[in-house]
């Protein structure tokens, strides 16, 4: 009997000496915070102005105005479509790409003032290391008189050999003005510092007397 005393004695100390050298269990682990919700895109603005300076009619300037955020897209333009006439129009941002990149932008706009109508319309690019094509267009369903409708259009396509300029050639399709040519072409050359850029384009070259335009944007 003292023996198994012995023994019991023996494997009580063992166990409890065992017991004392186990690591301790690990605390819960704090729960995670939760993922931070996506911050919403901000929104750009530009504002531009294109001065016309035209041999037989008068000059006049034609300011456009954007805001941009995500896939939203907002403009309004005037003296685009007429004289003395506004546009108002919403579109949706879609681009993508690498090495060759794209933007399209559809849109839908309202015009107003001497011309009156409904425009679908579009403004797009692509581009590819120091080239870019670009182009911008709407129809304009005359809601006095049907005849009147009429497909406008600006393309571009310029090379950058540095950062802050551009040159390449420019057509346009108008009727605010008087031309002979359905479709107006010319050379446009184009310089940036920081938010400003400044092109120059003229059209119809050879002609005695081209169409000068000057643009000018700020984009903040």
């Amino acid at each position: 009997m003292r023996a198994l005393s012995i023994v019991l004695a023996v494997l009580v100390l063992s166990a409890g000496r065992v017991s004392a050298q186990s690591p301790a269990t690990p605390a819960p682990a704090a729960p995670l915070a939760p993922a931070a919700e996506d911050e919403a895109p901000a929104w750009s603005y530009s504002a531009s102005v294109y001065t016309y300076f035209l041999p037989d009619e008068a000059n006049y300037g034609q300011p456009t105005m954007t805001a941009d955020r995500g896939w939203v897209h907002l403009e309004g333009r005037y003296n685009y479509e007429d004289h003395h006439t506004g546009s108002a129009w919403i579109g949706y941002n879609a681009s993508g790409g690498e090495t060759l990149t794209w933007e399209i932008t559809p849109m839908i706009g309202g015009v107003f003032g001497a011309t009156d109508g409904i425009a679908p319309g579009y403004k797009g690019s692509l581009s590819w290391r120091k080239f870019e094509l670009y182009s911008e267009g709407e129809y304009v369903f005359d809601l006095g008189e049907s005849s009147d409708s009429f497909f406008y259009n600006w393309s571009e396509a310029t090379i950058s050999p540095v950062s802050w300029l551009r040159a390449g050639m420019v057509t346009q399709r108008t009727r605010i003005y008087k031309t002979d040519r359905e479709i107006q072409r010319g050379l446009l050359v184009g310089f940036s510092h920081g938010p400003l850029s400044v092109t120059t384009y003229v059209f119809n070259p050879d002609d005695s007397k081209p169409i000068v335009v000057i643009g000018a944007t700020v984009t903040f």
